[in-house]
């Protein structure tokens, strides 16, 4: 089992326990790989993943596991239960987040010492977040500025030609207004437990998260995003799906190599 950091507030103000949901994919053959959990963004469950990286990534010698946010939670219950889930597998995890699941993933980063990280859209934290939404889909996102949950479009999250994209958006949870108001309001997160490597992806054109937030996000890494034009925000469901974690994976097996 990895070790973890306990923060005072853990012991102070101690998150609910809940019963997590994680889905899991894994290798036909035992593999010499560590484990790889992915973390959905806000809306998103685990079954984002399950549609097409879970297996993917198995087939690729990875164990893969995907762990939902709680019913009514909080950003610091979901990196909680984020840390938690990582912490119970055998081996030392690599964390994967997407969305604001990437931002869950660098607070998380700070309590975990993860193998490795990949920031996949991450949605930046404080109102940069809220300015581009304004930008892509005013209507659906001016109920933020106003304590109720904005309402993300379908052309931001997938591509004109996914065939699937209206079932996929009818899965979609609504996230109460008050989880979106701490990812405005979310301070930068501390620095990493080990400075494990870490990568960021995204796509040029994505409407949810600017190229320049994606610019800034992995100069905190010190490198420049894995761009993928073309494609949309939620690029685990979009049609040419296995084109960012293909990458993400060959990535990862050189820096397991190094």
């Amino acid at each position: 089992m990895s070790s973890q950091v306990l923060r005072f507030a853990d012991w102070t103000s101690p998150v609910p326990p809940v019963r997590r949901e994680v889905l899991s994919a894994v290798p036909e053959t035992a593999e010499d790989n560590p484990p790889v959990l992915f973390v959905p963004g806000l809306g998103h469950g685990a079954w984002a993943f399950a549609e097409h990286w879970l297996g993917h990534t198995a087939s690729r010698g990875f164990a893969a596991h995907a762990v939902s946010p709680r019913a009514n939670g909080s950003l610091r219950a979901y990196v909680h239960d984020v840390v938690q889930v990582a912490a119970g597998l055998p081996r030392q995890a690599v964390l994967v987040g997407h969305g604001a699941g990437a931002l869950v993933v660098a607070h998380a980063l700070a309590r975990y010492p993860a193998r490795a990280a990949v920031l996949a859209s991450p949605v930046p934290e404080g109102w940069s977040a809220l300015g581009a939404a304004l930008r892509a889909n005013p209507l659906g996102t001016l109920p933020a500025l106003f304590g109720a949950a904005p309402r993300l479009s379908r052309k931001q999250l997938f591509s004109a030609e996914l065939a699937e994209a209206d079932a996929y958006r009818a899965k979609l949870e609504r996230t109460p207004a008050a989880i979106y108001r701490q990812v405005l309001f979310a301070t930068s997160p501390a620095a990493p437990v080990g400075d494990p490597p870490t990568l960021v992806v995204g796509s040029p054109d994505d409407r949810v998260v600017p190229r320049k937030a994606l610019d800034r996000t992995a100069a905190r890494f010190g490198a420049a995003p894995l761009l993928f034009p073309g494609m949309a925000h939620d690029l685990m469901l979009d049609t040419n799906w296995p084109e960012p974690i293909d990458a993400i994976l060959d990535w990862l097996t050189k820096e397991l190599a190094g």
